[in-house]
């Protein structure tokens, strides 16, 4: 079985500790992308924080595609079109929000089109996001009346000693509304019901006519798992998490040490 579509996470994935694409990655996706591959980068970041690094691949020029909120959303390069998008119930917010603020040190996050809006008080790992995302952090004292729109999720965010206690509370409160799962330690998603990076996928490949035996999968994070599973060869990064890696069919180099381009020299060309 031939492999043409190639995923890739982005942070521990396709970017460096700098956070940056090496200049050896850089050219073996770009050339991957000339030979007519499809080149897919998923993320849990929103769309601002993911097309930076898609412009960056001449994703627009070839068939390349972002799908962005760890599935929520997917968006073709070449046309800028939302070929899928699924959003949280808005009855959820308020009662996440209230539960959340009940426990000091824990803060709640979502977006809009060009701001993360926060919902308690901003901690040291909302600044990555932000950072990650390019998008400003701006506080709202009322958080669900701040959310006056569709959202693909919210990130539940803090320490990880802090967030453990909370999950089972909330899978078990919403486990027939939403799919609640760890990205990081330190960031809870709150997502639509039965939306990760997989389906997206699936929903993917059938615009394509393809299935998952023609697609690589690669990451290093929790909310990775669930593409590493589903892809024709699921390939974990030398510093994934170890559940990841026990989730894998191949367990390549790290991210600083160009492991995608391992990827892509191995099992694309």
């Amino acid at each position: 079985m031939s492999y043409e579509v190639l995923v890739l996470d982005l942070d521990g994935t396709l970017t460096n500790s700098e956070k940056e694409i090496s200049e050896p990655t850089r050219k073996g996706l770009l050339e991957l992308q000339e030979a007519g591959k499809i080149l897919v980068l998923a993320s849990g970041r929103p769309i601002n924080g993911v097309a930076p690094l898609a412009a960056s691949l001449n994703m627009s020029r070839y068939k390349g595609y972002m799908l962005s909120f760890n599935g929520g959303r997917i968006t073709r390069c070449s046309s800028g079109e939302t070929i899928y998008n699924r959003t949280l119930p808005p009855e959820v917010i308020r009662p996440i929000w209230e539960y959340i603020r009940t426990i000091p040190g824990l803060n709640v996050i979502s977006y809009n089109d060009t701001q993360i809006i926060s919902g308690i008080q901003s901690n040291r790992y909302d600044e990555i996001e932000s950072r990650n995302s390019i998008m400003e952090i701006v506080p709202a004292d009322d958080f669900p009346s701040a959310i006056t729109f569709p959202v693909n999720k919210m990130i539940v965010s803090g320490d990880p000693e802090l967030i453990a206690p909370v999950i089972a509370p909330l899978q078990e409160k919403y486990r027939n509304v939403l799919s609640i799962y760890l990205s990081e330690p330190f960031f809870l998603e709150i997502m639509p019901l039965h939306v990760d990076k997989a389906r997206a996928l699936q929903k993917l490949l059938e615009t394509l006519g393809l299935t998952a035996d023609n697609m690589i999968c690669c990451g290093d994070g929790y909310n990775d798992i669930s593409m590493i599973r589903y892809a024709g060869l699921g390939a974990a990064m030398g510093n994934a998490q170890p559940a990841v890696k026990d989730a894998a069919d191949y367990i390549t180099r790290s991210n600083d040490e160009d492991g995608i381009l391992d990827v892509i020299h191995r099992f694309m060309r």
